[in-house]
């Protein structure tokens, strides 16, 4: 198993956690903390490579103890990018900012970021209205060849955005894409 597909979820509460991937004793190549405004209208949904021998998935709720979430990970019903990835892949240095306005005929919308081998540290946050945040989530890996991010995000009414910010180095370019979601079948 190299790829699982990592689901959580509240109802119509908060949702907060932390997702690591741990490679043995004190090797955590891949984190994240992912925040949703309401985990039942805009859940969190990633796929998360796991090359090179055994991992562990580690989910934590950091939010408060009123606002349990449910979470699932499982390496046979694992989401894929879509092919649109390839011609909509853009540059973003490190510090720089992407945003991509949606089409409120966009029901959700697939995110893809990855680098050429270097550390990806990234902040992507789906926005509704002015600056209001729906979802965020701030991650780290150490390698975006071996390990790129990718998720589908919720994009409920109209008015999203989806903003890209390279939080890593000048140093450390990432791509990003960001088009509408396939839906599963």
């Amino acid at each position: 198993m190299e790829t699982v597909q990592v689901e959580l979820g509240t109802e119509g509460r908060p949702l907060e956690a932390t997702v690591e991937v741990w490679n043995a004793a004190g090797n955590t190549p891949f984190q994240a903390r992912v925040y949703s405004e309401d985990g039942e209208l805009r859940p969190i949904s990633a796929t998360l490579e796991i090359p090179r021998g055994p991992s562990t998935i580690a989910v934590r709720n950091i939010g408060q103890m009123e606002f349990p979430l449910t979470a699932g990970v499982d390496a046979d019903m694992v989401r894929r990018p879509s092919p649109e990835h390839q011609n909509a892949a853009q540059y973003v240095q490190g510090g720089a900012l992407k945003t991509y306005p949606m089409d409120p005929t966009i029901d959700a919308v697939e995110v893809l970021l990855e680098t050429g081998g270097m550390p990806m540290n990234a902040r992507i946050e789906i926005l509704q209205g002015p600056d209001t945040n729906k979802q965020v989530i701030e991650l780290y890996s150490e390698n975006g060849m071996d390990r790129p991010f990718f998720a589908t995000f919720a994009t409920p009414w109209s008015g999203n955005v989806v903003r890209i910010l390279n939080t890593g180095p000048m140093e450390y370019p990432l791509t990003a894409s960001v088009v509408p979601a396939v839906p599963r079948g």
